[in-house]
C-alpha cells in the first residue's frame, strides 16, 4: 500500500462563511472551491478557542481546550514542554519527512516540535520583535530573505507601509507582488519540493499568515473588491450587551464603530488577500503535480479563526460569534484513491482538534490517547457513521476580563460572559446573522434552559468555579492557561 503523502493548510483569521462553494456573496475562491470538489467540506466547523495562540495548540495537539489546557491568548509559553504530543511529530515517529513552512506562532520561535525542519514567519509578533530588537534572523526567515532581493534595501520589513497587524487600515501592498509574504510562502514551498527527502512521504505543514492584517494585497486584489456594494453596519438587538468595552473611532479596537467607509476598504483588503492566497494554494497543487506527486497526497485546509469585519460592530476575533468562531475546513484525500468521496458537504460540527486524528487516520497512522478530537475519515471515505462526530461544541476564550462561553451545534448557539452573567441565545438556522437574542423569548424558555445545562454540564467541576449547586457563578478570576498545564510546565522537559 502507497504511503500517502499529507499537506495541512493552515491561514489565518480566514472566516468559515468566505469561500464563494459557501454561497458568499463577493468572495471568489475557485482553486479552494476546486479542492472542495474533490474532497469533502465541513459547514460547522469551529476553532473553540479563537484567536491564534490556543487554536493552533489544538490544531497540533489533536486535543480540546479542557485537555491542553489553553483557554486565552499568552505569548511566550515552552510548547514542546505544555505539549509534547504534536500531529507532526506522530509523522514523524512514523518515518515521514515533516516540514513547516510559515506561520507557527510557538515558544521559542525556533522550536521545531517534530518538524524535521521549519521555514519561518509568523508576521509581526510583538513579543519577538521586542525581545529580539528587531533581529529578524533570529525569529523570521521572510525579512532575511527580502532584504537579499535585487532592489531591495537592507532595512527593508514587511512593516515598512505602517499598517499595524490588528488594525482596520488596508492599503495594496508597496513593494511588487513576488515580495509579499503569501507569495514568499508559495515560493518556498515549490523550492521545498526539489530539496525534499524522495525515500519518505513527507507530511507539510503550510500556514499562510493571511488574511489577517495588514490588509495589504496587491493592487489587482485590492481592486478585486474596491467596488462592491457600500458597506452598511447591521446590528442586532443586543450589542449594548459589551458597551463598556467599545472604543469608537479606534481603528484597532475590538468593538467599536468606525466610518462604514473605512471598513468597506478594510474589507476590499481582507478579501483581496483571500483572493491573493486562493491563487498560490494553486501554484501549490500544480506543482505537486509536476513533481508527480499530487495523486498520493491528501490535502486538509482550515483557519485557525475567523475574523468579526463589523458584523456587531467588532473586529478582529476571540469572541464568540460565527464571524470569529467559525472556520473552513476542507479535507481532500488522494487524487489516485478512488474510494474517497469528492463534493461532499458534511453538516457535522468539528473542530480544529479533529484534523489531527482525521489525517492520522487517512495515512494509516495510529492516534495517540492523549488526543480527544474525533477522526473524521470515514466521511473523507464517503461512509456515512451511525452516530454523530459529537452533539455539541463547548467553547471558550479570556476576553474582555472575563472567560467568554458558548456551546453550539452549529444550529443554536448560547453565550455566556462570566463576568456579569451576559447571557445570549440564538437560532442560527433562523437567524444566521446573530441579530437576534431569544435569551428573553418565553418561548424560547425550555431550549434555553436545555443549552445552558450543556454549558453548565462542561463546566462542573472546572478550577475557576464556574459552576456552583449546578449553577453558572459570575464574577469568578480567570486564567489563560489551566493548572494542569501550569504544572506541566513548571515542572519542565520530561526526562
Amino acid at each position: 500500500m502507497t504511503r500517502r503523502n499529507v499537506i495541512l493548510i493552515c491561514v489565518d483569521e480566514w472566516r468559515g462563511d468566505a469561500l464563494s462553494c459557501a454561497g458568499h456573496p463577493y468572495v471568489e475562491t475557485p482553486h479552494l472551491d476546486e479542492l472542495a470538489r474533490n474532497g469533502v467540506r465541513f459547514s460547522h466547523a469551529y476553532s473553540a478557542t479563537p484567536t491564534c495562540v490556543p487554536a493552533r495548540v489544538a490544531l497540533f495537539t489533536g486535543q480540546s481546550q479542557e485537555a491542553h489546557g489553553r483557554v486565552g491568548y499568552e505569548d511566550g509559553v515552552p510548547f514542546e514542554v505544555a505539549h509534547p504530543i504534536t500531529v507532526q511529530g506522530e509523522f514523524k515517529r512514523a518515518g515521514y519527512h515533516t516540514q513547516a513552512i510559515g506561520k507557527m506562532h510557538v515558544w521559542p520561535e525556533r522550536a521545531r516540535l517534530g518538524f524535521d525542519d521549519v521555514i519561518l514567519h509568523d508576521g509581526f509578533l510583538h513579543h519577538s520583535r521586542k525581545s529580539y530588537r528587531q533581529q529578524f534572523a533570529f525569529f523570521d526567515d521572510y525579512v532575511p530573505w527580502l532584504r537579499r532581493q535585487p532592489g531591495v534595501g537592507p532595512d527593508a520589513e514587511y512593516y515598512d507601509h505602517g499598517v499595524n497587524c490588528n488594525s482596520v487600515v488596508a492599503r495594496p501592498w508597496d513593494k511588487p507582488e513576488h515580495l509579499h509574504p503569501t507569495h514568499w510562502l508559495g515560493t518556498q514551498t515549490v523550492d521545498w519540493l526539489y530539496r525534499r527527502d524522495p525515500t519518505k512521504p513527507f507530511f507539510l505543514y503550510l500556514s499562510f499568515h493571511r488574511p489577517h492584517p495588514p490588509y495589504d494585497p496587491p493592487q489587482w486584489a485590492f481592486d478585486q473588491y474596491a467596488d462592491l456594494p457600500a458597506y452598511q453596519q447591521v446590528l442586532g438587538n443586543w450589542e449594548d450587551d459589551w458597551d463598556e468595552f467599545r472604543r469608537d473611532g479606534d481603528y484597532q479596537a475590538a468593538i467599536g464603530d468606525l466610518p462604514n467607509r473605512v471598513v468597506h476598504r478594510a474589507r476590499a483588503g481582507y478579501y483581496g488577500l483571500m483572493a491573493q492566497l486562493d491563487l498560490q494554494v494553486n501554484r501549490i497543487r500544480e506543482a505537486l503535480v509536476d513533481f508527480g506527486v499530487y495523486d498520493d497526497t491528501v490535502i486538509a485546509f482550515t483557519s485557525d479563526h475567523g475574523e468579526m469585519m463589523g458584523d456587531h460592530r467588532m473586529f478582529r476575533k476571540a469572541v464568540p460569534y460565527e464571524g470569529s468562531a467559525r472556520v473552513p475546513f476542507i479535507v481532500a484525500g488522494a487524487a489516485a484513491d478512488q474510494t474517497v468521496a469528492r463534493g461532499r458537504v458534511v453538516d457535522q460540527v468539528v473542530e480544529l482538534r479533529d484534523l489531527m486524528p482525521t489525517l492520522l487516520d487517512l495515512a494509516g497512522l495510529p492516534i495517540p490517547s492523549s488526543v480527544d478530537g474525533k477522526s473524521l475519515a470515514a466521511y473523507v471515505r464517503g461512509e456515512e457513521p451511525a452516530e454523530p462526530v459529537r452533539e455539541w461544541l463547548h467553547g471558550e476564550h479570556v476576553y474582555w476580563g472575563q472567560s467568554l462561553q458558548w456551546v453550539t451545534d452549529g444550529l443554536i448557539k448560547y453565550v455566556w460572559g462570566s463576568a456579569k452573567g451576559v447571557e445570549q441565545f440564538f437560532d442560527l438556522e433562523a437567524d444566521p446573522g446573530e441579530l437576534h437574542n431569544l435569551a428573553g423569548d418565553p418561548e424560547a424558555a425550555a431550549l434555553l434552559r436545555l443549552w445552558r445545562g450543556r454549558l453548565i454540564q462542561s463546566l462542573t467541576g472546572r478550577e475557576e468555579g464556574f459552576v456552583v449547586d449546578g449553577e453558572l457563578v459570575t464574577g469568578r478570576p480567570v486564567t489563560t492557561i489551566l493548572a494542569h498545564t501550569r504544572e506541566r510546565i513548571a515542572a519542565g522537559p520530561a526526562d
